[in-house]
């Protein structure tokens, strides 16, 4: 009974949060007017005295509206009190005021806070400033402008590395016996080395002759990234259109629409076969960085969105374009250049975390799906 901990909740003004130097598992904060919410689970001694406490509380079933400019959320894959009052001690530091906090997630694998700041700052300063405080943290932490808190109207994913966890032209080059050399190509690519469309020639060339019945062999095996299924069953059913703008293939986006995601639209690059095996050849317009942007852009206006409705998701360098385009720009478990020149990243977590850039708790994704 002794290795038990204590569970309870504090009552205590937000600044008093930072006072303690016992550290201990955090469930949840919650932050509104004076006083703030925060649960703990503690050995020894209470990380706080002579404070209102109660029983742990169950998650709130909704999050508050957002009414403050900005919003930076919190992912922890299991958060401690230490990591919050670095935070804390983090945003008063750069003068950003904290006029509320909610708690999205609070599992024992996940803990998702909110904290929505009135300040004013610079985006991009800020960003990096929060992926270096991330980074010492073993946390995700995503700022985003608070105006972003909402369900977007039209969503554009990247298909491989993204919305599968394979590169599919790598994988056609393994069976053909030039896996090493291909994948060198491509990652070269995601790192924003080597031009895509000259990296895409280079690699279709080295697959002429490949069976169009092997194809269809790969499709059915080709994994879904973690979180996949989730993500794009809660934007259908919150109204908004999805759509696949790859620099991969129709064949597997049309299959994977057809079989295993619910998908709106497809814009990918079409394979060229002769006699039932590829050509090597390509087929124009290829779908680079630049080509996934105009799409997506071209896709809002034909519905009548304004770009503040819209928002990417991807991983590579051939994503960033797109990335920059709408309210948010999810960067996916991303590659270094892509971490640092996309708007917002999730690296410790799969793609359903992005549920929770729009403002949605555990509560009402469970109720979605």
């Amino acid at each position: 009974m002794g290795d038990q901990p204590t569970s309870q909740e504090f009552h205590l003004p937000l600044a008093q949060i930072t006072q303690t130097p016992l550290d201990c598992s955090l469930r949840y904060l919650d932050f509104s007017g004076d006083y703030a919410r925060l649960g703990l689970e503690y050995h020894g001694a209470a990380p706080f005295e002579d404070t209102t406490s109660c029983a742990l509380a169950p998650p709130a079933r909704e999050a508050a509206a957002v009414t403050a400019p900005w919003c930076v959320t919190m992912l922890a894959p299991a958060a401690r009190l230490a990591q919050v009052q670095q935070l804390l001690t983090f945003f008063a530091g750069h003068g950003w005021a904290v006029s509320a906090v909610d708690t999205l997630a609070q599992r024992r694998e996940r803990t998702v806070i909110r904290f929505q700041l009135d300040a004013e700052l610079e985006f991009a300063a800020a960003k990096h400033t929060c992926l270096q405080l991330a980074e010492k943290l073993d946390v995700d932490l995503v700022l985003q402008p608070g105006s972003s808190q909402r369900v977007p109207a039209l969503a554009g994913f990247d298909m491989d590395s993204t919305l599968i966890d394979a590169e599919v032209i790598d994988e056609l080059a393994k069976i053909t016996g030039i896996g090493e050399q291909v994948a060198a190509i491509t990652e070269a690519a995601m790192r924003g080395e080597l031009d895509f469309r000259q990296s895409f020639r280079k690699r279709m060339a080295l697959l002429r002759g490949f069976s169009e019945r092997r194809l269809a062999e790969i499709a059915t095996q080709l994994p879904l990234k973690d979180g996949a299924d989730k993500l794009l069953g809660g934007l259908r059913a919150l109204g908004c259109k999805t759509a696949i703008l790859s620099g991969g293939f129709t064949y597997f986006a049309d299959y994977l629409r057809r079989e295993r995601l619910p998908v709106d639209f497809i814009h990918a690059n079409q394979l060229e076969f002769e006699h039932g095996a590829l050509t090597g050849g390509v087929i124009e317009p290829i779908v680079d960085g630049m080509r996934k942007r105009e799409l997506l852009q071209q896709m809002a206006e034909e519905q009548g969105l304004e770009l503040e409705r819209v928002i990417a998701v991807g991983d590579g360098a051939n994503d960033i374009p797109m990335l920059n385009l709408g309210a948010l720009g999810i960067a996916i478990h991303p590659k270094p250049k892509v971490r640092l020149e996309a708007p917002q990243s999730i690296e410790r977590f799969g793609l359903d975390a992005a549920l929770y850039l729009f403002g949605l708790s555990d509560q009402q994704i469970e109720n979605l799906i």
